[in-house]
């Protein structure tokens, strides 16, 4: 989606380019496959450095190498590592060469303010109204993103009525946006402007990074909202984590602020780099496999229009990137209790809403732990946890079984509201 009125498939339509960023999984690659000639001679002389609970299988290993030809083993290595080089290369080639492009119409926004547009995904005029807030970081069409893998469809054909924040490309006016910018001004917006048009309360769905700006928006205006649903919403930002982002994130902070300062924004690749870090060889590994893929099998197809979306993000603001990263992870502000919104600290067990959280089990991006700390502070709140990933949760095979059918049940046993009762207070009217 586009705040210029063209529609995600347009984007899709240009020469593909990813992986993004290229040449930083390339190399990945080449060094993988030196590395590991590298390490072996090191390793034969004793050079390299072992952590003590791998040395008996170290010296068991280099008893092992010493019984085989030096010769025949360093050309099965050569050619193993050009065998992964050559699959990769062959993947990404099928994948920039494959036909399918994302064939969706957007609907009509009903809506807009800046770069942001509201889209009105239909269902029943008297189906319960569901603002659906997606990450500012990736495209909202995750959750439209094909035939047959859209979640926000599947909520209108039960009944519902989807209407989804469409937030764009940052312009002009959104690169000086904080986050109390996006929540307590676009966000609140589109919240009266969906009380406006259907003439109820409607349910607020956030994902991901969208699950805090509309817990944030549900902690302000609960009195407008009828219930509250959460997708991979990270809260604990040191639960789970890989690493010690209190130690990592102030030690990064002086570059950071210069290079947010001097570009006004977090580029693509530098998010893209970020999620590298999770796990630097998960581009090499589904590559290879998707170059053993059958072209028109729909495993291809799914694989490239979820390939399409990863590459074709947004960037993210500078204030709202350093509030993200130095407050969120460096300082962990919201588990603190200390994060807030226009002046007003964010507390979740303000919120006596129905509410579902959705903690997927394989979640690499929100640690399980960081998802399920939002459980003591809610009283109310239930959570499932279904045996799918991050994206997976969205738009994987099993995702309409596992996700998507347990949270359509919750928004539906929110029950009717009185035809012809007209909602909301007002932003910042008292609660």
């Amino acid at each position: 989606m586009d705040t210029t009125g063209t529609t995600a498939t347009d984007t899709t339509q240009a020469r593909r380019l990813g992986p993004r960023p290229l040449p930083l999984h390339l190399m990945t690659a080449a060094w993988t496959c030196l590395s590991s000639s590298a390490g072996l001679a090191l390793l034969k002389q004793g050079l390299l450095p072992l952590k003590p609970e791998l040395r008996a299988d170290a010296e068991s290993l280099i008893a092992e190498l010493r019984r085989v030809d030096p010769a025949r083993f360093a050309a099965a290595l050569s050619e193993e590592a050009r065998r992964l080089l050559d699959q990769l290369a062959a993947g990404i080639q099928a994948y920039r060469r494959h036909p399918y492009r994302r064939d969706l119409e957007d609907p009509q926004a009903v809506w807009t303010q800046g770069a942001t547009r509201l889209v009105d995904y239909g269902g029943p005029e008297d189906g319960l109204p569901v603002l659906v807030v997606p990450s500012l970081i990736n495209k909202a069409y995750i959750l439209d993103l094909s035939r047959g893998r859209s979640l926000v469809r599947h909520l209108a054909a039960r009944g519902l009525r989807p209407l989804l924040v469409d937030w764009g490309r940052p312009g002009e006016q959104e690169r000086r946006f904080t986050l109390s910018d996006y929540i307590a001004g676009r966000l609140e917006d589109a919240l009266d402007e969906t009380i406006k048009l259907t003439r109820r309360k409607p349910a607020v769905l956030g994902y991901c990074m969208g699950g805090n700006l509309a817990l944030a928006l549900a902690e302000r205006r609960r009195r407008d909202i009828v219930g509250l649903a959460l997708l991979a919403t990270p809260w604990d930002f040191h639960a789970g984590a890989r690493y010690r982002y209190d130690q990592v994130m102030p030690a990064l902070a002086p570059s950071m602020a210069a290079w947010l300062e001097t570009l006004g924004e977090l580029p693509v690749d530098a998010l893209q780099m970020m999620f590298f870090t999770l796990d630097p060889f998960l581009v090499i590994r589904k590559f290879r496999q998707f170059a053993a893929l059958d072209p028109d099998s729909e495993r291809a197809r799914a694989f490239v229009a979820l390939e399409d979306w990863l590459n074709d993000g947004v960037p993210l603001a500078a204030a709202v990137a350093k509030e993200c990263m130095q407050g969120w992870y460096g300082e962990n502000l919201p588990a603190r209790g200390a994060w807030r919104v226009a002046g007003r600290p964010v507390r979740p067990e303000r919120i006596e809403l129905p509410t579902l959280i959705l903690v997927p089990a394989r979640d690499r991006i929100v640690p399980p732990p960081s998802a399920a700390a939002l459980l003591p502070a809610m009283a109310g709140a239930v959570a499932i946890s279904p045996r799918l990933g991050h994206i997976g949760m969205v738009v994987a095979e099993g995702a309409p079984q596992w996700s998507w059918r347990p949270l359509t049940e919750f928004l539906l046993r929110l029950g009717p509201e009185p035809e012809g009762r007209r909602a909301g207070r007002g932003r910042g009217a008292p609660v």
